[in-house]
């Protein structure tokens, strides 16, 4: 069922922050016609472009959830405790 209730958030999100035009121009992730291979697709000619007038290109990829795996979750925990707001009692 959740699934179902997420699904139809994400539907209509989406619709109206394309409505709104909220969306980022290049962004790629809940958009119709829109997938990796579109994302791909503009790296690859953005990377054709700087190299046809000879400049230097750096590319960079992290996956988020790659990094997430490879900290100390206890420490990550402390420390988002730390950098918490303190209420006010």
């Amino acid at each position: 069922m959740s699934k179902v209730v997420e699904r139809a958030i994400v539907s209509q999100l989406v619709v109206y922050l394309c409505a709104s035009d909220l969306l980022p121009h290049l962004q790629s992730a809940y958009r119709i016609k829109h997938s990796t291979e579109t994302a791909m697709l503009r790296v690859w000619s953005d990377l054709l472009l700087v190299a046809d007038v000879q400049q230097v290109t750096l590319l960079s990829m992290l996956h988020p959830f790659a990094a997430f795996d490879c900290i100390d979750h206890a420490i990550m925990l402390q420390h988002l405790q730390n950098a918490a707001p303190q209420t006010l009692s």
